[in-house]
């Protein structure tokens, strides 16, 4: 995720960044462009006085409308989802971090809270990586037994949540827990698992495919026809305006298929690194 200033408008004006839409769609552009061109010139060599053209602006400017309301919820619903995810990293965040005050607490032994300190991390970490591509074992921090635990499961974030739950019977068992105490760790021991659960439905559920291909057939329709609504009035520069509409309306499309997914490396997802370094430093602040 980028850190940005929203207030600086003269510098974010200027800033072309690698998720920006113009250098996404650069070709897109160029090439609609062209195509537009040739339209206006063919209308104007060879239809230069059809008079049905001078009445599309009213019917093209009708369309439009029902065009901006289909990508507002398009838009709205792709941000919803962004927010969703990171509202659930919030709720990671805030778990791990109780979940260490309270073991840090209750804890007598050092042992214990190393294991503690090393294993909450690391569920953020494989985490994290789950929702990406696949756990990145360079980033935890496993005993060779754990490591061999966890390296044939498919889901290591849950085996993590597994492999702290067989600790907590085990000092519940060794009278190191009380029943009052192992209620308390396992409600928040299973938010964690409930807040990577509803990560998952956000990435394993994308916008329905008949809906995204409906509003990208729409937009194309719209735009390579839009130079005969004003190629009368305006002649080539009819096509500038296609050009230009087409940048905004498929920009608008591009910005929702990129924070549809909030989990992924792009400079508009969730910064999920910086959030399991800050977990990882909280949690080895408490437990040291």
């Amino acid at each position: 995720m980028v850190d940005y200033n929203p207030k600086s408008w003269i510098k974010l004006i200027f800033a072309f960044h690698k998720s920006d839409t113009f250098r996404i769609l650069r070709k897109e552009i160029l090439y609609i462009g062209i195509f537009t061109l040739l339209i206006a010139f063919i209308t104007l060599r060879y239809f230069p006085n059809a008079i049905v053209l001078e009445k599309l602006i009213a019917i093209y400017s009708l369309i439009g409308f029902v065009l901006s309301l289909l990508l507002v919820f398009r838009t709205n619903t792709a941000y919803e989802r962004w927010w969703e995810g990171r509202k659930k990293w919030g709720e990671i965040v805030n778990d791990t971090r109780n979940l260490s005050i309270k073991l840090s607490a209750i804890l007598a032994e050092k042992e214990d809270k190393e294991f503690f300190k090393n294993m909450l991390p690391n569920f953020a970490f494989a985490a994290k990586e789950h929702l990406r591509k696949g756990v990145n074992f360079d980033e935890l921090i496993l005993t060779k037994e754990q490591f061999d635990l966890l390296l044939v499961k498919n889901h290591v974030p849950l085996a993590i949540c597994e492999v702290m739950y067989i600790k907590l019977i085990e000092l519940k068992k060794a009278t190191k827990l009380t029943e009052e105490e192992f209620i308390i760790l396992d409600k928040n021991l299973n938010a964690l698992m409930d807040s990577l659960g509803a990560c998952e439905r956000i990435k394993n559920t994308p916008i329905p495919v008949s809906y995204s291909l409906f509003i990208k057939k729409f937009i194309f329709i719209y735009v390579m026809s839009l130079p005969l609504a004003f190629v009368i009035q305006f002649g080539y520069f009819s096509a500038l305006i296609a050009t230009f509409v087409f940048y905004v309306l498929v920009s608008m499309e591009v910005l929702a298929e990129e924070i549809e997914d909030p989990f992924g490396n792009d400079e508009s997802d969730l910064p999920t690194d910086t959030l399991c370094e800050r977990i990882k430093i909280n949690v080895e602040e408490v437990l040291n």
